[in-house]
C-alpha cells in the first residue's frame, strides 16, 4: 500500500491555522471527509479521539499521525496538513506540531493503517524529506514530494503508478466454473503483480462459495480500469461506463503483467452494457463463438455441479449401507438407513439435467431463459415424444440425456434471443408483461415443440453412445480410461480438461447406469489427482530440480491432489511446461487405464479420496493412484535439471 495511493488534492491542506489539538484533528478530519473515505464523519471523528486518549500521535519532531479505523470508513485513506504556527499536540517531546497526516482505516483492512505508519515513519526521519513537505507551494508539489521520496525509499518505478482519486486504481473480478482453484490463483497473482509495482488493485472472487471481496458502487467509480477474468458469466451492468478488460482466467494467472499493463494504460475500451448477461460489449478483447459456447456451457455445469455431487455421494452412500442379499433387484433401498440416502440423493440428482439446460439458457438469453431451459432439461430427461404423450401409448420413452439437455439449454437461451427480437417492435406499453407472460409462455411452448420433436433423435444417439461404452471391453476400456485420464492432464482445468469431466459426469446420468459408467467416472477423477501428487512427490524426493520456493509449495500439493484440485499443478506447469505437462499427462494416463483395467466404480463426480469408501475396489484404485503419481514423479525427475 504505497503513501501516495491514498492521498489526493482534496485531502492535503497548506498553511493551516489550528488553536489546539482539538481544532487541528477536527479539521484533518475535515479535509479526509473531502476526500470521499468515510462514510460517517461524526462516527470516524469519534474513533480517532479515541486513539488519542489511549495516547498521544505527536511522535516529536514536530509530528503527529493520528489515526481512525471503524465501520464509518469505507475506503483507506489519508489527509495532510501543515501548520506553520505550529500547535500543542501534547508530543512525545513537547514540541509543537507544525505536520500532521491523519489515517482512515476500514474496519475489513486489519492491517492497512499498520502498514501506512510504518511507511510514514520511515520516511518521515529524513528531515529533507520533512522539510521539503513543510515548504511546498501547493498540493501538487506537496504529493509529488511524497511521490519522489517514497520511489527512492521503497524502490517503486512506476512514475505513474497513482490511482484515481478516492479509490483502488485498479478492480479486478475472477470466476471459473466450478468455483475452486482457477478463481483464487487468478485473483491471488493479480494482486501480487499489482503489489510489486506499488498499484492498488482490488480482486472479487466469485467462487464455490460465492462472491467475496465484493466491489463497492464507489470503488467502481473510481477505478481508472477494471479487469474480469472469468469463465463463466458475472454481473456486468454496473461496469457500464468504465474502461473494462473482458479475457479468461487463464490470463489472470499466466499475465497477470500483461493485464496491468493494458489497465494502467490509456487505451483501454470504454464498456457499454447491452442487458445481456453474456454481454461483452465495446470491450478492447472480443470473444470468439467458441469462447462463448464454452462459457454457456460452463454456467450450466458450475450450478449443476452441487446437484450431482451431493446426489451422488447420497446415492453411493446408500449403497454402501445396504444388505445386497435381502433383496438384490431392490439393492440400495432393503434397509431404512440406505432408503433414505438413496431417496434424497435421487431426487438431489434428478435436478442435474434441468439445471443444467436452464443455466445454460439463463447464460444465453438471460433471467427469461431459465424457465424455458428448465422445462426443455425436463423433457429431455423424461424423454417425450409426440408418439409416447398419450398415457396409453405403448411407446417406451427414452431419454435423451445429457446431449438432450445440453441441447435444450442452448435452444433455450436463443429462443429467448430471437423471442427479445421479436417482442422488440410491440408498443412500449407492454414492455412490463414481457418477462412475466410472453417470454415464459412462448418460450416453453416452443421449446416444448422444439423437445418432443427432437427427443427420439438424440435419444437414439444417446442410447447408441451407451450401449457402445457397455460393449468395451479389454484393451479398448483401458484405452478409453488412458485417453480419460491424460486429458484431465493436459490443460488442467482448462477445455480439455472440462470436456473429459464433463463427460464423465454425463455418465452418472444414464438411466439404469452399469458399472461401465461408474467405472469412466473414477478413471476421470484419478487422472485429475495424479498431477498436484506428481509433483509434490517430485519436490520431496528430488529436491534439487526445483527452488526453494516451489518446494515449499510443493507440499500443498498432497492436500490438493488428494481433493482433486487439479490446479494446483498449474504455477509448475506455467513455469516448466516442456518437462512438467509430459511427465503429468503420462502419469494420469497410466492411473486412468490402470483404474479401469481394475474396473474400480464411482458414483459421485467429486471427492477425491474423501469418497474413497464408496469406490468400488478401493484399495486397487489407491495402487492406480500411487503408480500414476509415481511414474509421473519419475518422468519429472528425469526431465528437468538440477537447479544451481
Amino acid at each position: 500500500m504505497r503513501i501516495v495511493d491514498l492521498l489526493n488534492k482534496n485531502s492535503v491542506g497548506l498553511n493551516v491555522r489550528a488553536i489546539n489539538k482539538k481544532d487541528a484533528i477536527q479539521k484533518a478530519v475535515d479535509l479526509m471527509d473531502k476526500s470521499g473515505n468515510i462514510l460517517d464523519k461524526k462516527a470516524y471523528k469519534d474513533s480517532v479521539f479515541a486513539r488519542e486518549e489511549e495516547g498521544t500521535t505527536g511522535i516529536g519532531e514536530g509530528i503527529a499521525i493520528p489515526h481512525g479505523k471503524g465501520k464509518s470508513v469505507e475506503i483507506p485513506g489519508l489527509s495532510a496538513m501543515v501548520i506553520p504556527e505550529g500547535v500543542d499536540f501534547d508530543a512525545l517531546d513537547g514540541e509543537p506540531v507544525n505536520l500532521l497526516f491523519l489515517i482512515a482505516a476500514p474496519e475489513t483492512e486489519d492491517n492497512v493503517h499498520l502498514e501506512v505508519l510504518s511507511r510514514l515513519s520511515m520516511l518521515l526521519m529524513d528531515d529533507g524529506f520533512t522539510t521539503k513537505l513543510r515548504k511546498a507551494k501547493s498540493t501538487e508539489d506537496f504529493l509529488k514530494c511524497v511521490d519522489e521520496a517514497e520511489k527512492a525509499r521503497f524502490g517503486q518505478t512506476d512514475g505513474e503508478n497513482k490511482k484515481s482519486e478516492n479509490g483502488y486504481r485498479i478492480l479486478a473480478v475472477t470466476a471459473c466454473p466450478t468455483g475452486i482453484a482457477h478463481t483464487y490463483m487468478a485473483a491471488e497473482n493479480l494482486e501480487n503483480k499489482a503489489k510489486e509495482r506499488g498499484i492498488t488493485i482490488k480482486v472479487e472472487t466469485d467462487g464455490s462459495g460465492g462472491v467475496k471481496n465484493a466491489l463497492t458502487k464507489a470503488e467502481i467509480k473510481n477505478a481508472d480500469c477494471i479487469i474480469v477474468a472469468v469463465d463463466k458469466n458475472v454481473e456486468m451492468a454496473r461496469f457500464d461506463g468504465k474502461p473494462v478488460i473482458i479475457t479468461k482466467v487463464a490470463d489472470g494467472i499466466h499475465k497477470a503483467d500483461q493485464l496491468i499493463d493494458k489497465a494502467i494504460g490509456k487505451n483501454v475500451g470504454i464498456y457499454h452494457y447491452s442487458g445481456k448477461s453474456d454481454d461483452t460489449g465495446d470491450s478492447d478483447e472480443h470473444e470468439s463463438a467458441g469462447r462463448k459456447v464454452y462459457k454457456h456451457l460452463m454456467n450450466g455445469v458450475s450450478h449443476m455441479l452441487p446437484f450431482v455431487v451431493g446426489g451422488g455421494i447420497l446415492i453411493a452412500l446408500a449403497f454402501l449401507f445396504d444388505n445386497y442379499e435381502i433383496n438384490p433387484a431392490n439393492f440400495g433401498m432393503n434397509t431404512p438407513l440406505a432408503a433414505f440416502f438413496k431417496t434424497v440423493g435421487g431426487q438431489a440428482f434428478g435436478f442435474m439435467l434441468p439445471v443444467l439446460a436452464g443455466f445454460i439458457a439463463m447464460s444465453i438469453g438471460d433471467r427469461p431463459g431459465l424457465a424455458v431451459g428448465f422445462v426443455g432439461g425436463i423433457l429431455a430427461s423424461g424423454g417425450y415424444t409426440f408418439s409416447n404423450l398419450m398415457s396409453y401409448s405403448e411407446v417406451t420413452p427414452v431419454s435423451s440425456g445429457f446431449l438432450g439437455a445440453l441441447l435444450a439449454g442452448f435452444v433455450g437461451g436463443y429462443i429467448i434471443v430471437i423471442l427479445r427480437k421479436l417482442f422488440d417492435k410491440l408498443p412500449a406499453s407492454l414492455e412490463g408483461i414481457k418477462p412475466v407472460l410472453l417470454y415464459p409462455v412462448c418460450g416453453i411452448l416452443i421449446m416444448g415443440i422444439v423437445m418432443i420433436g427432437v427427443n427420439p433423435i438424440v435419444g437414439a444417439l444417446n442410447t447408441g453412445l451407451n450401449d457402445f461404452l457397455a460393449s468395451m471391453s479389454g484393451a479398448s476400456k483401458i484405452l478409453l480410461g488412458a485417453i480419460l485420464g491424460g486429458m484431465m492432464s493436459v490443460d488442467m482445468g482448462g477445455p480439455f480438461n472440462k470436456a473429459a469431466y464433463v463427460f464423465g459426469t454425463a455418465q452418472l446420468t444414464v438411466a439404469n447406469a452399469g458399472p461401465e459408467q461408474f467405472q469412466i467416472m473414477a478413471a476421470v477423477m484419478i487422472g485429475g489427482m495424479v498431477p498436484p501428487l506428481a509433483i509434490a512427490l517430485c519436490t520431496t524426493f528430488f529436491k534439487n530440480r526445483f527452488t526453494e520456493n516451489e518446494r515449499k509449495s510443493g507440499a500443498v500439493n498432497y492436500v490438493m491432489g488428494l481433493s482433486f484440485i487439479t490446479e494446483g499443478a498449474i504455477p509448475f506447469a506455467a513455469s516448466d511446461p516442456l518437462r512438467v505437462l509430459p511427465s503429468c499427462i503420462i502419469g494420469s494416463a497410466v492411473a486412468g487405464a490402470l483404474s479401469m483395467l481394475f474396473e474400480c466404480g464411482l458414483r459421485a463426480p467429486h471427492g477425491g479420496i474423501f469418497v474413497i469408501a464408496v469406490i468400488s475396489n478401493p484399495l486397487m484404485y489407491l495402487l492406480a493412484l500411487v503408480i500414476g503419481s509415481a511414474i509421473g514423479a519419475l518422468l519429472m525427475a528425469v526431465l528437468k535439471k538440477p537447479k544451481v
